[in-house]
């Protein structure tokens, strides 16, 4: 299975456990990841909060380039997924501002990839059957929380990936490598995304409210798919609350067996190897 990949900017700087966990499992999976040629930032977020047209013009320059290898395009991060969706959506839709656009960017939107998230492909196109089925170590004990975020799911016309007030893909991909996804209320509440830098406090209210909830769910750690959600979860919680944090891509590479998790989370704020290793799981 081909796939091309946008990884943005945050796979290639904060989240690169991000990038590295989705390499090694897909090709596990005999998923073929081609990275986009020249692709370049999405604009999120500063773009969509400043001027319309340029959070359009930004990501289409790389639905452009994209449109070089027509098909699937894998978009990990929660935000450059919620944003080359929203380009997409504006330019199917507005003859005006496509011809607009392209005239900016200097290329021609033909409309011929379709945006997807890695949750969506392992989950739809491999399924939990198969990933069942190659799982070489079953993660008993570990008792995760999916946390989706805001930008997977919303505007829900927009990024279609599955219900936006109870999303359960991630729940089955974990359950899948068994591990235990704990059932809780907030998985698509806001963790503060991009406040973190500006309004520290209000980041650390949200995430700390996300670890009490994902405690009183009988957790022992929380699973993301976003890596702002994931650095500000890793890296905002309070002492006392404070549980561990992975990818979901992290979690499926520990399951199937595959070299790279333990030296992926040595980069993480807080530690996992010690919940890991309590459970004989490292």
């Amino acid at each position: 299975m081909k796939v091309s990949y946008y990884p943005g900017c945050s796979l290639h700087a904060t989240g690169k456990e991000y990038d590295l966990s989705i390499k090694t499992v897909s090709s596990a999976l005999d998923i073929d990841l081609r990275e986009v040629e020249d692709w370049s930032c999405c604009g999120a977020s500063s773009a969509h909060m400043t001027n319309f047209k340029l959070s359009v013009a930004l990501p289409a320059r790389s639905l452009i380039a994209a449109e070089k290898d027509p098909g699937d395009v894998m978009v990990p991060c929660a935000a450059c997924f919620n944003r080359l969706k929203t380009a997409q959506y504006h330019l199917r839709r507005d003859e005006s501002l496509k011809k607009e656009i392209e005239e900016v960017v200097g290329g021609t939107f033909h409309d011929t990839v379709e945006i997807r998230h890695p949750l969506d492909i392992f989950y739809n196109d491999i399924g939990t059957d198969t990933m069942s089925a190659k799982v070489r170590k079953k993660l008993a004990g570990l008792k995760p929380v999916s946390y989706y975020g805001c930008l997977l799911l919303r505007p829900p016309e927009i990024c279609q990936l599955d219900n936006y007030e109870n999303p359960v893909i991630m729940d089955n991909l974990l359950n899948s490598t068994g591990a235990e996804s704990m059932p809780w209320s907030y998985k698509t509440d806001c963790c503060g995304g991009s406040l973190t830098l500006g309004k520290t406090d209000v980041v650390v209210r949200l995430v700390d409210k996300l670890m009490t909830m994902a405690r009183e769910a009988g957790a022992n750690c929380l699973v993301t798919a976003c890596p702002v959600c994931f650095a500000n979860l890793d890296m905002r919680a309070s002492e006392n609350v404070r549980l561990p944090t992975f990818y979901f891509t992290e979690i499926l590479a520990l399951a199937l067996g595959l070299e790279g998790p333990e030296s992926w989370f040595r980069i993480h704020n807080t530690d996992p190897r010690p919940l890991l290793k309590s459970l004989n799981l490292l």
